[in-house]
């Protein structure tokens, strides 16, 4: 919510040209992949920094002007320096007075960083952000309505739930998660807004944090509680009239039919996706659809169907980004192509195919993404072992412990137990007896 007095940023708007604030957010995101960052950035976000409301951005949209605008600094920019604004108390001054219902924004990320810093760990940091019984999402109001403020509090739950689990993994997240999720659920249940722009958001942004909250509990080994949670914002998309959050809604439903051992029905969620996707003008969210479908595809054994999936991911994903791409899959570049296509390789039987392609998703994955690239060698470990390379398995099984002490993710550590099963027979191999002890010192055995 801005300050009265908020004081206008004149040359960020001069920056932006004769663009419009949604063509500029997609600029911005654009800029973002080119470096590997994520930030969610739309016309609201561009109007609250040329407004004055965000002072200074927070240190990955900071990465990413920087990187648009070479040579010049944020205060360059127009921003304050960060030492005038760090934490909402040097703000809340006497002429500048506190909002009356205060919601962390996009810039406020030093209480995240400090989290990250001091604890290393998922639950400390989550505990720091609000996702629990902190009152991160306003309650109701009198009568039922809610407005921007409740909207942009569910949606800003949703990036922090994503940035979180991209560092740390799910295993420490899920249970704060869901407080959010029944907070908003609650504002939903409670009334509508005086605008339907604001009610279709606020269903959008409820469906996208069941879905968030449902990948936690996925990726947790909550199976059941994922596909609830991933049920319910399949529900939320049909009454909002939402095809994209029906496509992501069926895009996780099938990833989690195919691990939970379904895999006619991850098919079926597959091209279910596919379909609702189809007028939303992004050829990269088709291209997860397609690689979902191969997935399910070699989970019944069906190595022709797979193959024909993954022909068409390829050929969707050449296309390239954009503006139209979802905000959420800012995961899915080509480390994430082809860890999925290595997964497909690796059920159909073909361990040195499948070990090839988890290879390459390794050394394309930024490290800053530290979930990722812990998933990404645990399948490789997994593959090397049934393929016959018992020593370079233990060797990359090692840097997947390396990890573990920052990521918390039960599907993770469930696919190294897979190729620590694979590798005990080869226990006389020195590497790989090492790599078995540690794992069974760490408390993983």
């Amino acid at each position: 919510m801005a300050s009265s007095r908020a004081v206008p940023n004149p040359v960020f708007r001069r920056l932006r040209g004769q663009r419009s604030p949604a063509e500029f957010a997609a600029a911005v995101r654009r800029a973002a992949r080119e470096i590997g960052e994520q930030v969610a950035c739309d016309a609201r976000y561009i109007g609250r920094v040329e407004s004055g409301e965000i002072r200074c951005p927070n240190y990955a949209y900071e990465r990413v002007f920087l990187h648009m605008f070479p040579g010049l600094s944020l205060t360059d920019l127009g921003f304050a320096a960060r030492e005038h604004v760090r934490g909402r108390g040097a703000r809340a001054t006497a002429a500048e007075p506190a909002p009356e219902i205060t919601i962390r924004n996009d810039e406020e990320s030093d209480v995240l960083r400090r989290a990250f810093m001091t604890s290393g760990t998922a639950t400390v940091a989550a505990a720091s952000l609000g996702l629990g019984g902190l009152g991160t999402i306003p309650a109701p109001r009198a009568g039922g309505r809610f407005g921007e403020a409740e909207v942009e509090a569910v949606e800003h739950a949703v990036r922090q739930i994503r940035l979180l689990d991209d560092r740390h993994g799910a295993d420490g997240l899920y249970r704060r998660a869901a407080e959010p999720l029944r907070s908003a659920y609650a504002l939903l249940d409670a009334g509508s807004a005086l605008r339907r722009s604001t009610t279709d958001r606020m269903h959008t942004g409820a469906g996208e944090l069941a879905l968030s909250v449902g990948w936690l509990a996925h990726d947790s080994g909550r199976l059941e509680d994922a596909r609830s949670h991933y049920a319910e914002a399949l529900a939320t998309a049909r009454v909002a009239g939402d095809p994209a959050l029906e496509a992501h809604a069926f895009s996780n439903t099938s990833f989690l039919a195919r691990d939970a051992g379904r895999p006619r029905e991850a098919v079926r969620a597959a091209q279910a996706g596919q379909q609702a996707a189809k007028h939303l003008s992004s050829a990269r969210l088709l291209s997860l659809l397609a690689l979902r479908e191969a997935g399910a595809w070699a989970g019944l054994g069906d190595r022709t169907a797979c193959e024909e999936a993954l022909g068409r991911a390829h050929t969707l994903f050449a296309r390239g980004p954009a503006d139209a791409d979802p905000e959420w899959m800012s995961f899915f570049g080509e480390p994430e192509l082809e860890a999925l296509e290595a997964q497909c390789w690796s059920a159909l039987g073909d361990w040195t195919r499948a070990a090839r392609h988890a290879h390459r998703a390794t050394l394309l994955q930024n490290p800053h993404f530290t979930r990722n690239l812990a998933l990404y060698r645990a399948q490789l470990a997994v593959d090397l072992a049934r393929g016959g390379s018992p020593e370079e398995a233990a060797a990359v099984g090692q840097r997947v412990l390396d990890l573990l002490d920052d990521v918390q993710s039960s599907r993770i550590e469930a696919i190294l137990a897979e190729a620590a099963r694979v590798l005990a027979p080869q226990r006389g191999t020195l590497s790989v007896a090492a790599f078995l002890d540690r794992r069974r010192a760490l408390g993983d055995g």
